[in-house]
């Protein structure tokens, strides 16, 4: 949970021309933004105990986007530029996921969504990013892999190991690591293990003279820990407020990319929906419940983009994990918690002290977090005949096709405008729109470039038309069972769990598609 959170803003501000200032002003942005939408969801949403927050699937169409052709060559404000274009996206994507929940779409929309659909897309979010993970982590390769091995001994290794009752190293093997390695880190650059004489690493490599400063240079970034000033001169305290940024701007065919990304969104969290449920409620949600949540989402994506926090809010996948290994799935905590983000956001030190966590460790918790979200989708096949060739064909064709298409997609080289000092790690994202379709307009060659592109997109695409077209028995395909919505009514326990609270839910009755 701690992961999408606070390292999603560590990847996508650098990418948009943005200062350490500017990365520590935004994760203070999602710290408030998904404290909103915690309590939001918790008490007007699906009401279970999950946590919404900044999405990884969101990342990489935001990444496409913040590379669009418009916005190469730009001199100036680079970074409020382009999160006013990111605003307008998702907010048009917020809206059309309103739509879809609060007008009962999202209930019909159900009988196409099993796990056999969920599995892949999800998994394709976290495979995704194979080209950012190892390539970072490369630059300061002890530290990096250091900063691997000590999330994964944590996680792995000692993960049955309990302390007052808890797994805790299971639990924060990724806050653990993380500490542990940074203190390292430190300690190596204050001993002079990564100075070099005469260089100094805030000095660009254009204005060094040396040859053997430019040399080590990209070195001397990685490894250090104080090559961030974010620390020093943020203020103590700053409020996050909306259109902080600026008015956002509008664009139909990014909006238009946004809102097929907010679907997969949609899907995703219907799989967090139903695993939680199994966990923490005395059965699944009803359709009408599913949608309700749904909903709530799209409020909490618009809410991102008029905050601006570069990405729109989901359910946390990476939640589902923590409830099954914590067995803790109380409204309550999940509540308090929200609360303390919401406190945290204003102390502008917090944020700062996020924004300063050295690339190279981000790069590798985002190695262990990605394989995360890769397995917990692949969980979702549990609940299908797992040992079917049909199955197995699916999910086999969708993930391999996910990786292929958009290779494909992205052979057609950068855009001659482009900035060809840009990361090898960030290139399918420069060279998204500019793939093999061409029609008659500029922006429908934009948005279908963009988004087969996409790694999710495609892993939904064909595992959605296979599941639906192949014959396959209900049990084979792992149907998920919501519950009848009359006969969830007659159970007190049920209403308990998700009915909303403060009797708003009986001035809704008469909507079938957002109640129980």
């Amino acid at each position: 949970m701690v992961g999408s959170i606070i390292l999603i803003p560590l990847v996508m501000v650098p990418a948009m021309g943005g200062s350490a200032d500017d990365t520590a002003a935004v994760v203070s942005t999602v710290l408030l933004v998904t404290g909103m939408n915690t309590l939001l969801h918790m008490f007007i949403g699906t009401r279970l105990p999950l946590v919404q927050g900044p999405s990884f699937v969101y990342l990489a169409p935001a990444l496409a986007i913040i590379n669009s052709p418009e916005f190469f060559g730009l001199n100036d404000n680079n970074f409020k530029h382009i999160m006013k274009h990111l605003q307008g996206a998702i907010i048009i994507g917020g809206a059309f996921q309103v739509i879809l929940g609060y007008t009962g779409l999202m209930s019909l929309f159900l009988r196409l969504i099993n796990p056999v659909v969920v599995s892949p897309t999800v998994a394709a979010v976290g495979l995704s990013f194979f080209s950012y993970g190892f390539a970072k982590l490369g630059t300061c390769i002890e530290m990096g892999i250091l900063q691997l091995l000590m999330v994964v001994i944590f996680a792995l290794y000692l993960r049955k190991i309990k302390l007052f009752g808890y797994r805790v190293f299971l639990i924060y093997a990724v806050p653990l690591g993380l500490g542990i390695t940074w203190a390292i880190a430190f300690v190596l650059t204050a001993t002079g293990v990564y100075s070099y004489k005469g260089c100094d690493a805030n000095i660009p490599a254009s204005n060094n003279v040396s040859a053997f400063c430019r040399k080590h240079l990209l070195r001397m970034k990685s490894c250090r820990v104080d090559t961030s000033h974010a620390l020093r001169s943020s203020p103590w305290f700053r409020f996050p407020y909306p259109l902080q940024w600026g008015t956002p701007v509008f664009s139909w065919k990014m909006g238009l990319v946004m809102c097929v990304v907010s679907v997969i969104a949609s899907v995703d969290s219907v799989g967090s929906y139903h695993a939680s449920s199994l966990f923490v409620a005395t059965r699944p949600p009803t359709s009408g419940v599913v949608s309700r949540g749904i909903g709530v989402e799209g409020v909490s994506t618009v809410l991102a983009g008029l905050w601006g926090t570069g990405v729109g809010s989901s359910t946390i996948t990476e939640n589902v994990h923590t409830i099954a290994v914590t067995k803790m799935g109380s409204r309550r905590a999940v509540g308090f918690g929200a609360i303390l983000l919401l406190l945290l956001s204003i102390v502008g030190k917090v944020g700062a002290f996020i924004a300063s966590i050295p690339d190279v460790l981000v790069a590798a918790l985002l190695c262990f977090m990605w394989a995360m979200l890769c397995a917990l989708g692949l969980s979702n096949l549990r609940y299908s005949a797992t040992g079917s060739s049909r199955n197995s064909i699916i999910v086999g064709l969708a993930l391999f096709l996910s990786l292929s298409v958009p290779s494909y997609f992205q052979q057609y080289g950068v855009h001659p405008s482009a900035n060809s000092s840009v990361p090898t790690y960030f290139q399918p994202y420069i060279v998204a729109s500019h793939g093999p379709v061409h029609t008659g307009s500029g922006g429908v060659n934009y948005v279908l470039n963009t988004l087969l592109s996409l790694n999710m997109v495609i892993a939904f695409l064909v595992a959605l038309i296979l599941d639906n077209t192949v014959p396959g028995g209900r049990q084979e395909r792992g149907l998920y069972v919501w519950s009848e919505s009359e006969a969830a009514k007659r159970e007190s326990a049920f209403v308990k769990d998700y009915e909303l609270p403060f009797k708003i839910g009986r001035a809704f009755r008469w909507v079938k598609c957002v109640g129980l």
